[in-house]
């Protein structure tokens, strides 16, 4: 069974795309993609995970089909999606990539309607050297000025990062890209450091974890999300 329907949340239009391919015997997941990516880029862990749980997995504001209102920050996309949370019919697990990571953290302070956490290659936010890509070239699927508008944010994060992954209670994976990844293994093992019940497991992928080794990604994920 597959849907995709949209919810009204923060103003905005959110796609959601739902799947279901077996018997529901596990808590739903929500999947929230990195920078760019839309649901589609979850379509070979979806269909995983779908036999046993209800998966749903959102276009964030600015991607996909979602509302493109023109202006973004980190801070309305976990608004969007903390809305939209009561909408999918009770507590979930939250998983979410890069940017899909920073947005589910602000979210999973909310633990009524969050019960366990997956962060795919994220780190603690730090200052870096600002550097914005250059746009491709022909249509996209998401908003260039997302981009414009959020890679400052990460670049040089005004955020009280420690303390909303501080306030994170339920128990939380993180699944580092190890050495191939941008993001700094330092920068990953401080943030598991915030989170009061955080382990950390890492498959040499690089940054997209999911997509580069999507087996040992789901084998990891399902351990955490059904409490083993």
């Amino acid at each position: 069974m597959k849907r995709v329907w949209q919810v009204a949340s923060n103003g905005i239009k959110l796609t959601v795309h739902s799947r279901l391919n077996g018997t529901v015997r596990r808590r739903p997941v929500l999947l929230l993609a990195g920078t760019g990516e839309t649901a589609a880029d979850w379509n070979c862990i979806a269909a995983d995970l779908a036999r046993d749980r209800m998966v749903h997995a959102v276009d964030l504001r600015g991607h996909g089909l979602s509302s493109w209102p023109g202006e973004y920050s980190i801070q309305a996309m976990a608004d969007d999606v903390m809305e939209l949370l009561p909408a999918l019919g009770g507590p979930v697990d939250l998983v979410g990539h890069s940017l899909g990571g920073l947005v589910a953290a602000h979210a999973a302070q909310d633990s009524q309607w969050v019960s366990r956490l997956v962060l795919e290659d994220v780190g603690l936010p730090r200052p870096r050297i600002p550097s914005t890509p250059t746009r491709p070239e022909g249509a996209l699927e998401f908003d260039w000025a997302m981009v414009e508008q959020i890679r400052p944010q990460i670049d040089q994060p005004d955020f009280p990062w420690e303390q909303i992954f501080s306030n994170i209670k339920v128990p939380t994976e993180i699944i580092s890209g190890g050495r191939e990844s941008f993001v700094p293994a330092e920068l990953v093992e401080q943030l598991g450091g915030l989170i009061p019940d955080c382990s950390i497991s890492t498959l040499q992928t690089g940054h997209l974890v999911h997509a580069t080794d999507p087996d040992g990604f789901i084998r990891l994920v399902r351990a955490h999300l059904d409490g083993r």
